[in-house]
C-alpha cells in the first residue's frame, strides 16, 4: 500500500506558474504509474495528466497541453505538475494516484484505474 500526500497549491494569479507536489510513502514508489486529476466545483474528477513507473511515458489532458508538465522522480518518491499559464478554469481541488502495475512503460487514463489517492490540494486561479 502507498500513502498520497499533495502540496503546493495555493492562490495564483491568471498567467501565473504553481508546481504541485505529491509525496508517496509506503511500498516502492517506482512500482506505481501516477496521475493527476482535478475536480472544479459542481464538476466530477477529471484526468490532468499520466506518467509511467520510470517517467518516460506521459499523457496529457487536452486542456492542458503545453502549459501542465508531469514528471517524477523516484528517487525522492514524488511525483510533480508544473502548471504554466494558468487559466481561471484551471482552479479545482487537484488530487494525485497512484496505480500498482507491472507495466514499466505504461501512463493510466482513467479515474477507475487508479489504486491510491491523496487527500487533494486547492488551487485557486485569479483572473
Amino acid at each position: 500500500q502507498v500513502q498520497l500526500a499533495e502540496s503546493g497549491g495555493g492562490l495564483v494569479q491568471a498567467g501565473g506558474s504553481l508546481r504541485l507536489s505529491c509525496a508517496a510513502t509506503g511500498r516502492t514508489f517506482s512500482s506505481y504509474a501516477m496521475g493527476w486529476f482535478r475536480q472544479a466545483p459542481g464538476k466530477e474528477r477529471d484526468v490532468v495528466a499520466g506518467i509511467d513507473r520510470t517517467g518516460g511515458r506521459t499523457y496529457y489532458a487536452d486542456s492542458v497541453k503545453g502549459r501542465f508538465t508531469i514528471s517524477r522522480d523516484n528517487a525522492k518518491n514524488t511525483v510533480y505538475l508544473q502548471m504554466n499559464s494558468r487559466k481561471p478554469e484551471d482552479t479545482a481541488v487537484y488530487y494525485c494516484a497512484a496505480k500498482a502495475t507491472i507495466y514499466t512503460d505504461t501512463y493510466y487514463r482513467r479515474e477507475y484505474e487508479y489504486n491510491y489517492w491523496g487527500q487533494g490540494t486547492q488551487v485557486t486561479v485569479s483572473s
